[in-house]
């Protein structure tokens, strides 16, 4: 391979993807790619542009100090990027903003491909994207320009990266502006997207998962899924899907067609409304098994409203169950998801 996709992860939520070519170092990709990530010899000897390696297969050499670098650090992930040569594609967390990179977020034109309503509960939108589509981490967002309005609002990604078409599960909302537009929007209507954004993303797959999806929540486990899907993933995984009513329940054709075709994932649906004929009713905490839970060897990713993240860090506290590690995104109406 000539090049690799390199995603830089700021602190401030926006990620940037640089083109690194073969032989070449992080650092000076970023250089040519106009982002000034923190840096001062260059050298490997002042340790100023340490960051942190989440994912991928990398060259450090041994032409730095351990001032700079010391073993202990180098075996948590930690990196120097003015020596780090990638071999893969990575993800790297980049201690600093944006802003102080002096990097902005990605723009790009989108036209409205597809606008289809799923009972009274939500829309899935779908775009085409006018130049190259848009590159992210699975379960990643963007903000999406309503167009007429002078505003934009946050959604993930349903589709999984590198697809031609991008697509968004939207909570209908009474009166509200993006659920306004959509009643009128049509096909080859124009907008723009702006991100990725988000530290919400799937990691490295080294243990089972358990997904927990409140209602539209449901959108970037579908994107991950995919992404397992198509890197043939071998460890278990078993979502919970859970909504507060019947006809909040969207997608579970999508679902149920992972479960064919992902030997390893299984899932369940939970609805909360106690006169619904739902086989399984109340609450997502309710219904995570041991088996799900695998005491604690367990990476756990959750996307819901607030009070549905707030009850499962509280499950988790009162039963002393402490996963390998918790990835969770809470949202509100009118408000960019915000994540752990």
């Amino acid at each position: 391979m000539s090049s690799y996709n390199i995603a830089l992860n700021f602190e401030d939520g926006v990620t940037r993807f640089v083109e690194c070519k073969a032989g070449e170092k992080v650092l000076d990709a970023a250089f040519r790619a106009r982002i000034n990530l923190p840096m001062d010899c260059s050298d490997g000897v002042c340790g100023t542009c340490k960051c942190r390696a989440e994912s991928g297969a990398y060259d450090l050499g041994d032409d730095y100090i351990e001032d700079a670098l010391s073993d202990d650090e180098k075996e948590t992930g930690l990196v120097l990027t003015c020596q780090m040569v990638p071999q893969s594609d990575c993800v790297i967390a980049v201690p600093a903003s944006s802003v102080v990179c002096k990097t902005e977020q990605s723009k790009f034109a989108a036209t409205v491909a597809k606008v289809e309503p799923h009972n009274d509960a939500a829309v899935v939108l779908e775009f085409d994207v006018e130049a190259a589509a848009p590159v992210f981490l699975a379960g990643q967002y963007v903000n999406i320009d309503v167009p007429g309005s002078g505003q934009h609002r946050s959604y993930s990604f349903s589709s999984a990266p590198g697809e031609s078409k991008v697509s968004f599960l939207i909570k209908k909302i009474a009166g509200g502006v993006m659920s306004t537009w959509l009643e009128s929007a049509q096909p080859g209507d124009k907008t723009q997207l702006t991100g990725p954004l988000g530290s919400f993303y799937l990691r490295p797959v080294e243990r089972p998962l358990l997904f927990l999806a409140g209602g539209t929540g449901l959108a970037p486990f579908l994107s991950m899924l995919e992404v397992l899907y198509r890197t043939n993933a071998q460890q278990r995984v078993h979502l919970i899907y859970g909504v507060t009513r019947d006809l909040d329940l969207v997608q579970t054709d999508a679902i149920a067609a992972y479960a064919m075709k992902l030997p390893h994932f299984t899932y369940s649906t939970v609805v909360a409304d106690a006169e619904s004929n739902h086989p399984r009713k109340g609450w997502v905490t309710q219904h995570m098994s041991a088996e799900s839970l695998n005491d604690g060897d367990v990476d756990v990713y959750l996307c819901g409203p607030p009070p549905m993240v707030d009850a499962v860090r509280k499950y988790f506290d009162d039963t002393g169950v402490k996963p390998n590690s918790f990835h969770y995104e809470k949202f509100t109406p009118n408000a960019a998801p915000e994540t752990a």
